[in-house]
Order: structure tokens, then sequence, then C-alpha cells
């Protein structure tokens, strides 16, 4: 299997568990979302044809329109509470002292609702930055950072609620 067709799976995947509550796990809608992901994308997917270092870039314009495009369906949804924390929108927002605020402000909106969405995004490129080596202190940060955001969830969140916790 070619890198390319790695990738792209990978994102189907992604795209299919991020959208399962309107694909109900059918792969076929589950690629006609990826495809108007890519195709809202595709200036920027032909620079990256051009220059592969756009790549990163590229994958991350891909969540971020992915991480929007969940926002708007869950809108739609009145009892359903959505929360998205970007970790790399400032240098220090993945730090635990930041990270604790932002996400505190998060679970509190999300106190009302029974059911709720909280979505982190960026927060490996944040710890672990592609263009620094990755080192087992990153590491270790990158994994107490994960802990950490799961532990806070579980523990602020009322054991009634049903709080979905999801990574990209």
């Amino acid at each position: 299997m070619s890198s390319t067709s790695r990738v792209e799976l990978q994102r189907l995947h992604l795209i299919n568990a991020l959208f399962a509550h309107v694909t109900g796990q059918d792969l076929y809608l589950a690629e006609q979302i990826k495809s108007a992901i890519t195709f809202s994308l595709s200036e920027f997917e032909a620079q990256t044809t051009e220059h592969p270092e756009f790549a990163a870039k590229y994958d991350a314009a891909f969540n971020t329109a992915a991480a929007e495009l969940l926002a708007k369906s869950f809108a739609h949804l009145p009892r359903h509470g959505f929360f998205h924390w970007d970790a790399s929108h400032t240098l220090t927002a993945a730090t635990p002292l930041f990270a604790r605020a932002e996400l505190m402000t998060g679970l509190k909106k999300l106190s009302p609702f029974r059911e709720s969405t909280l979505l982190v995004t960026n927060l490996r490129p944040a710890l672990l930055p592609a263009d620094k080596r990755k080192t087992p202190r990153r590491k270790q940060e990158y994994a107490d950072a994960l802990e950490y955001t799961r532990e806070l969830a579980a523990a602020r969140t009322a054991p009634s609620a049903n709080l979905n916790l999801l990574f990209l």
C-alpha cells in the first residue's frame, strides 16, 4: 500500500469516527464527507503536490476543516453539547496551566448537557513539533498531557453524563 493511499485511508477512518452520528458507520457516506472537505482544500492540495513540504500544513488544514464541519453538525443537535479546544492556537496553550484553564472552560460549557463531545485538536503537534526531535522527554510530556486531559474530563463530568472525548 502506498503512503498516499495509507494517508487517505487514515483520513477516511478519521471522518467515519468523527461523523459516526451522521454516517452510521457507513464508509460510503464518510467518503462523501471526506471528499467535500478535500474539495474545499483543493487549491491547497495542488500546492502540496508541487511542494511536498506543505504536507503537514495540509493535514492541519484538513483537521481544522473537519473540526469546523463537526461543530456545525453538532450545532443542529440542541441536546448535544460540543466544545473544540485547539491546543496549538497559542505557544503556551498545551502547557498544563493553560490547558487546564481552557479545558475547564469547555467542560463548564458542556456541563448542562447529558450528551456532549469534547474535541481536542493539535495536541500532538503542539508538544511534538515536526521540526524538532521527538526526545523521550517530549514524548513523556505528550503522554502526560493525554492522561491529564482524560483524567480532568472524567473528574469534571457528572456521572450521569455521556462525554465523548476525541483527540485529533
